[in-house]
């Protein structure tokens, strides 16, 4: 078919044949369908098997063969329906098969899939499996879509390979709100590691001054700026992962695996021990003097961002561009727009003069490791902070009061405010009013972006997933307008339609 592209690779024994399918277990989506071909014995029924296992994360999960059934379906994080239609009676029959229902809600693997081929999807995956000596041959052709994801999957396959982790077992790790993903890969030895793997994102339509959101926002697009901060945060005795390998171009990196427990109970709840141990994690990182020019890699000098009135004024314009449309089903009127731009011009100038230092950005649950076996700082791992700025302190202490994932119990809230508070007063010199009047207006700044940025990725990104935290950005925005600098803002919110819970 045209538009398609295709690439051979040599398996030279089983074990390639099962790494081929576990690495394909990453590249998939739903939607996507493999036609598997090849004659009896060439590895089909292994490729499908090590597919199916990877995806489950289930090194002993049965996996019947089809032959007889048919089709075999697994409920795995994403769906896969497993076809084998070589006792077809006739191709018509596949519509009883539920093979369209299966592929719009996940993956379908198909054996022998030439019997119906007239009737299955052009748009496909073909894999082509044949004998070669004592190993094997698979071609595989795919449209581009497609062939971009599998060839990154065996890129990083070829990274870990030329690193010295030749048949490290890969497994989906999580993924997030931008481009990056993450997988745990287990070495020979048993040890667990974790690879970020970070394609360079796509620039996106200009937003402002002909410049899209990420250069506006000051998003990182490469690995620099998260290794430099990295190797920043472990020389002031702070616990971020060691970084093992990266490729800078590729966007490979091999990291220290800090641990797998997190800030919160089975049930999502906040631990308070966790919590208020950050929170001395972060006062320990504002007592440093502010550096914004950090040496990394060979020669390169990343120099971080400021946290400037445009990158500010763009994250809160999220609410009235996303936010305000999706609640009241219309935009905002060129008057209301100008007016809350306004109010926001005019809180930012409120923060002249504030305490600055480096944020992290992103201080909350998702991104903190309980270390219960290490002491001090170092009990709390930190990890995703590529986008890390320069500006008021304030704003990491509210990531982490007003975590954005969950629900933090006023009482705790406020014995975080006086640890900090109090931490900072026995470490130095601390301007308190001040202070508390920056968390305020950064506490409203950042739950503005987050009620526009939740509607954004379910309209445009179609994440519906995220929709969840809305109920509880609105009340910590509730809590944030309280203070009487948010006065303008409280009143704007009430005369646009937005309606807040009682703070």
């Amino acid at each position: 078919m045209s538009g398609e592209a295709a690439l051979t690779l040599t398996l030279a024994d089983e074990a390639e044949t099962i790494r081929l399918g576990e690495d394909l277990a990453l590249a998939l989506k739903k939607g996507d369908w493999i036609a598997l071909s090849g004659d009896l014995g060439a590895g089909k029924s292994t490729f499908a098997r090590a597919f199916l296992r990877a995806l489950a994360d289930e090194d002993e999960l049965e996996v019947p063969s089809p032959t007889f059934t048919l089709v075999q379906s697994y409920e795995l994080r994403i769906p896969v329906s497993h076809f084998d239609l070589y006792r077809l009676g006739d191709a018509s029959e596949l519509d009883e098969l539920g093979f369209d229902e299966a592929l719009s809600g996940g993956i379908c693997l198909v054996e022998w899939p030439e019997v119906a081929d007239t009737l299955l999807p052009q748009t496909r995956i073909q894999l082509k499996l044949e004998q070669s000596g004592s190993g094997r041959t698979a071609t595989i052709t795919a449209p581009e879509a497609q062939m971009q994801r599998i060839r990154r999957v065996l890129a990083i396959r070829e990274f870990l390979d030329s690193h010295g982790y030749p048949g490290a077992r890969r497994r989906f790790l999580t993924g997030d709100a931008s481009t990056r993903a993450y997988e745990s890969v287990t070495i020979a030895n048993g040890e667990t590691l974790i690879l970020m793997d970070w394609p360079r994102p796509a620039q996106g339509p200009p937003v402002l001054d002909g410049k899209p959101y990420p250069k506006v926002a000051h998003l990182a697009e490469d690995p620099y700026p998260f290794v430099a901060i990295d190797e920043y945060l472990r020389e002031l005795g702070l616990a971020a992962p060691e970084v093992l390998h990266v490729d800078y171009d590729q966007g490979i990196l091999l990291l220290e695996n800090l641990g797998e427990e997190g800030a919160v109970d089975e049930d999502g709840n906040p631990i308070e021990e966790r919590y208020r141990e950050s929170i001395v994690c972060l006062a320990f990182l504002h007592s440093h003097e502010m550096r914004q020019d950090l040496p990394v890699g060979d020669g390169h000098i990343h120099h971080i961002p400021d946290f400037d009135p445009t990158a500010m004024k763009m994250e809160a314009r999220l609410l009235v561009d996303w936010h305000l449309p999706w609640k009241r089903g219309t935009p905002a009127t060129d008057e209301e727009r100008q007016e809350y731009l306004a109010i926001w011009d005019n809180l930012i100038r409120e923060l002249d003069g504030v305490e600055k230092n480096l944020l992290l950005r992103d201080f909350h649950s998702p991104n903190i490791i309980w270390r219960p076996h290490e002491s001090g700082v170092r009990r709390v791992g930190l990890i995703d902070f590529q986008d890390s700025m320069i500006g008021p302190t304030a704003y990491d202490l509210a990531s982490i009061v007003q975590d954005a994932r969950v629900d933090i119990p006023k009482a705790l809230a406020d014995q975080l405010m006086l640890d900090y508070v109090t931490l900072r007063r026995a470490l130095g010199a601390f301007d308190e009013p001040t202070f508390l009047k920056a968390w305020a207006i950064m506490a409203a700044q950042r739950n503005c972006k987050l009620a526009g940025l939740w509607v954004r990725l379910l309209q445009r990104d179609g994440k519906p997933g995220y929709l969840k935290h809305m109920p509880r950005t609105l009340r910590y925005l509730a809590t944030a307008l309280s203070h009487d600098v948010l006065t303008p803002l409280r009143d704007w919110c009430r005369r646009a339609g937005i309606e807040l819970p009682e703070s």
